[in-house]
């Protein structure tokens, strides 16, 4: 059973995930509370054009795909806060938008190959070192974020109106819980993959709401959950030689339909 960390890789693999498995949820349960979950599969696909980007010009992608998300997060909000396009219509402008380029980048580049579709689907052999740095810095600037603007974070998700009435600067605030989402999703690509990151953001928080009623009570949970999807994942990935993404997201889904189990038997 513990063969497994005889293998840097893994190693290096499973430090990751811990990361991705902390920092999915921290921000993942802002989402879900504002009904914004679908920004995270956004910003997950237009990151696949920032990966292109790197890919293409020999640099390094994961900074391409944390800036292009990052941009797009900024662009959604701007565009939702102008009333000129309803929200989710603005997401789903930049979903078609940034999957267009990415996939016009893909072509230019050649088509797929081994890399992107590591970063499609997760892929625990291609953590690096300088992936293992990169997602360090990454998850704590997500952690000190959330730590530091914890309330104003909350009541803005909560209750968006109230909190600009309270005098809260609540444009600031939700720009950035949108770039903090976008850094997460950069953060979890090596991992858990472009496709499936959206659902470590939310499906640990659903399953967590079935138990908890308080808001920190429900982040705690959903947190625990993560980590339990994320190392059976990795687990499951490494002995049946199985794409990390899927493992993990679908031992999150198999968490969700237990919690819901035992709710309603409770």
């Amino acid at each position: 059973m513990f063969e497994i960390f005889d293998h840097i890789f893994m190693m290096r693999a499973f430090t990751a995930g811990i990361l991705i498995a902390v920092t999915a949820p921290v921000i993942g349960i802002f989402l879900v509370v504002r009904r914004y979950s679908l920004i995270a599969d956004t910003l997950a696909h237009v990151s696949l054009a920032g990966v292109a980007i790197g890919l293409l010009t020999k640099t390094y992608p994961l900074i391409w795909a944390t800036v292009v998300s990052a941009a797009t997060a900024v662009g959604i909000e701007t565009l939702r806060k102008s009333k000129r396009v309803y929200g989710e219509a603005s997401v789903a402008l930049f979903l078609q938008g940034g999957m267009a380029v990415a996939v016009t980048l893909i072509s230019i580049a050649k088509g797929f190959n081994a890399e992107l579709f590591g970063f499609l689907f997760g892929a625990i052999a291609t953590v690096s070192q300088t992936d293992l740095y990169f997602i360090g810095i990454l998850a704590l600037v997500i952690v000190l974020s959330v730590f530091f603007h914890f309330k104003e974070l909350f009541a803005v998700a909560f209750d968006e109106e109230l909190a600009q009435v309270s005098g809260m600067r609540v444009k600031a605030f939700n720009t950035t819980l949108v770039v903090l989402a976008a850094i997460a999703i950069t953060v979890a690509t090596r991992i858990v993959g472009i496709l499936l990151i959206g659902a470590l953001m939310v499906i640990p928080v659903l399953a967590a709401m079935q138990f908890s009623r308080s808001f920190k009570e429900t982040l705690g949970i959903s947190i625990v959950m993560s980590l339990v999807s994320v190392i059976v994942g990795l687990y499951a990935s490494y002995y049946l030689d199985i794409a990390s993404g899927g493992a993990i997201v679908l031992c999150a889904l198999a968490l969700f339909f237990v919690s819901t189990v035992v709710n309603k038997s409770s």
